[in-house]
């Protein structure tokens, strides 16, 4: 019965037009949205990373060494679509990376081992479904010919795991998969842990891999966490041509995924703690306590709609 009164209002939407959009339940609009955001390539001589949108908001990441055409696949919600992704590609899928617990990063493991058998489940905390590697900082293992370094940044939960991935000698920009602990413009909630986890996850582990980094995070939340680094920073343009920019491909349902680590330290405020207009606007002069103060106004934050 919910179902066809979600197909009913659906046909509704379609009869009437965009302008009655904003009359749609909430969760329709999921569904309608969900429904048109576009997978996304990315294409280096060493490593492909196809972006796999899953549930409303959230990614998957499926991770091919050019070399060896293995695959991984990070945080298999859909493993439906991952298989299909895994058949398209031509590769063999070996690995599944679990960021976090999570039942939407998380809870597609156990199917995702009987669609494919035989895979190497990875994750930091024993509540990871399907586990079979329990993982922690530094630790290193291979997908084919490419190296895969654990980061361990609790703090949205005491497990998580950032997925940093390079291949020697290469000359192309790394790849890391940071889950919920670093965002577009912004980071996760701190569930399990403190600001001061969170400074040392974003500043102390993430902050230190190359600037040229490239970011691939849990979920598309750019547009908001964009507005409320302007609320953060109004003066600071690069927001705001970030912000106009994240809205049109937001616009065209293509992702606003990857981003880098060195654009991140000019417009997430979360990266950029220790700046004096972010510590201004905290009311405070120290980097953790204004990561406290602005996480904690985020929490709170009514997203404006323009």
């Amino acid at each position: 019965m919910f179902f066809r009164s979600l197909v009913a209002s659906a046909c509704t939407l379609g009869v009437l037009g965009a302008a009655s959009y904003k009359f749609v339940p909430t969760q329709v609009r999921a569904l309608l949205h969900s429904s048109v955001r576009k997978s996304s390539l990315v294409e280096q001589t060493d490593m492909k990373i196809e972006l796999l949108p899953a549930l409303t908001d959230n990614y998957m990441y499926l991770l091919i060494d050019e070399d060896t055409k293995e695959a991984a696949i990070v945080d298999p919600v859909e493993p439906v679509k991952v298989v299909e992704a895994v058949k398209k590609h031509g590769v063999k899928l070996k690995t599944v990376l679990t960021t976090h617990h999570h039942w939407d990063h998380a809870g597609g493991n156990e199917k995702m081992v009987k669609l494919v058998p035989g895979l190497t489940v990875y994750g930091g905390d024993d509540r990871v479904g399907a586990l079979t590697k329990k993982v922690t900082h530094h630790n290193t293992f291979k997908v084919g010919s490419l190296d895969v370094k654990c980061l361990f940044t609790p703090c949205h939960t005491t497990g998580h795991i950032c997925y940093y991935v390079t291949k020697e000698n290469s000359s192309e920009p790394p790849a890391v998969f940071t889950g919920d602990t670093l965002f577009v413009a912004g980071c996760g909630k701190f569930f399990e842990g403190t600001a001061e986890e969170m400074y040392k996850a974003l500043i102390d582990i993430l902050g230190h891999l190359p600037p040229e980094t490239r970011v691939f995070c849990g979920h598309e939340y750019t547009i908001s966490n964009l507005k409320f680094a302007r609320h953060v920073e109004p003066g600071n343009e690069v927001i705001r041509k970030k912000l106009a920019w994240a809205k049109e491909k937001y616009s065209n349902g293509e992702p606003t995924i990857p981003s880098t680590i060195a654009d991140e330290f000019t417009f997430n405020p979360f990266m950029r703690v220790r700046e004096k207009s972010v510590q201004s606007h905290a009311g405070m002069s120290d980097p953790i306590d204004t990561m406290r103060s602005i996480r904690k106004e985020k929490d709170g934050f009514r997203v404006p709609k323009d």
